[in-house]
């Protein structure tokens, strides 16, 4: 019973960091494209009826609704995979090792973001328009080229998500095999 506490716990926890990281990432990509939210993701998400794009009172705080509501819901199948492969009989240990496998999981899914951004600027944002036929832009977009580089970022981040994942599971193996190591060696964890 304990330790299905502990995964349930693992499961908030990491629901509440993927909340964060996605409101540090949009704040991120909103200081290179504010017309991605703007003309885009406030819509999307219900924060802006459509055509009233006048005036964001507060556009920094529903940048980070946003984030938040884009990602909350990566921790539950990240957390559940990571707190199921970190099962460990000290509860300590297995929160300890799945966080930290959560933060490398982030940390790929970061860089695989930024790979997107710079793709976007740099090979994407420089075809024409017809080519994103199956992409959402609008009409009255100024800037196009941080457009497109901020929404290959976010494309990139989710597809960096599953990279992650697969590394967060390498380091918890990782983790896991080290203790084993220490205790065939006779040294006390």
């Amino acid at each position: 019973m304990k330790k299905l506490l502990t995964l349930i716990g693992i499961i908030v926890g990491g629901c509440l960091v993927a909340g964060l990281y996605g409101i540090l990432h949009d704040q991120l990509t909103y200081t290179i494209s504010p017309e991605y939210y703007t003309k885009f993701k406030f819509y999307q998400f219900g924060l802006m009826d459509e055509g009233n794009e006048a005036i964001f009172e507060f556009p920094r705080l529903q940048v980070s609704i946003v984030g938040f509501m884009a990602t909350w819901w990566m921790g539950i199948p990240i957390a559940t995979v990571l707190g199921l492969f970190s099962l460990h009989s000290d509860r300590r240990f297995m929160i300890e090792i799945a966080m930290k496998a959560f933060i490398v999981t982030m940390m790929i899914a970061f860089l695989s973001g930024l790979y997107g951004l710079y793709h976007g600027f740099t090979h994407l944002a420089d075809q024409p328009r017809e080519n994103f036929h199956r992409w959402f832009i609008p009409d009255n977009l100024i800037d196009f080229k941080s457009f497109i580089a901020v929404g290959s970022m976010h494309n990139e981040s989710y597809i960096g998500g599953l990279y992650g994942l697969l590394g967060g599971i390498a380091y918890v193996g990782w983790r896991k095999g080290m203790l084993k190591l220490k205790q065939r060696k006779g040294v006390r964890v």
